[in-house]
């Protein structure tokens, strides 16, 4: 077996940091995305977060009674589910938060958005607007739409707790890789 060139180790340190780093969130800490018994809670849960590119939130729901779109930010306000930008339907839906913004998230099942099963998710950087067009307020939905950020499905699985810990000792073993190879 020939030794990897000091880049091609790098590279794969990297690659290997960036998976080990990101979060998946099962959406609202929830059994299932549904029409929810609190019509706060899909506003509240955002809130204890701070969701980073690389983390991806994961919807589940029975494939038979629901669905998960990603809708613009003035059809989020006015639970318009016509010409989603993104369509998911398979009960077990990931979505990968791939670059920065506000995405706006509600059911695709009639009726469901206006009882409150429709979720903002800023990642980055804190959304005035995200609390505008929380439940409780009425603020003017006026923005531009942001575009599609579905990206691969990552191939870890962490809660949020362990996150840190793990990139700590993935970041020691990488770093014992980088040492082996140089020698």
């Amino acid at each position: 077996m020939g030794m990897m060139s000091l880049s091609s180790v790098m590279v794969l340190v990297m690659i290997l940091l960036v998976q080990v780093s990101s979060t998946q969130y099962k959406v609202g800490n929830l059994d299932a995305w549904g029409i929810p018994v609190d019509d706060k809670v899909y506003s509240k849960w955002p809130k204890s977060h701070s969701f980073k590119i690389g983390d991806s939130l994961l919807f589940l729901y029975p494939p038979s009674e629901d669905s998960m779109i990603q809708v613009t930010p003035s059809n989020f306000k006015s639970c318009n589910t016509k010409d989603p930008i993104l369509y998911m339907n398979d009960g077990n839906s990931l979505f990968n938060l791939t670059q920065n913004g506000t995405f706006y998230f509600t059911s695709g099942q009639p009726g469901h958005c206006l009882k409150y099963q429709k979720l903002i998710v800023s990642v980055g950087t804190y959304s005035a607007e995200a609390d505008a067009l929380s439940p409780s307020s009425s603020a003017d939905a006026d923005a531009p739409s942001y575009q599609n950020a579905f990206g691969s499905i990552p191939l870890s699985q962490k809660s949020s707790s362990s996150s840190l810990q793990f990139s700590t000792v993935v970041a020691s073993l990488a770093c014992a890789v980088v040492v082996g190879a140089l020698m």
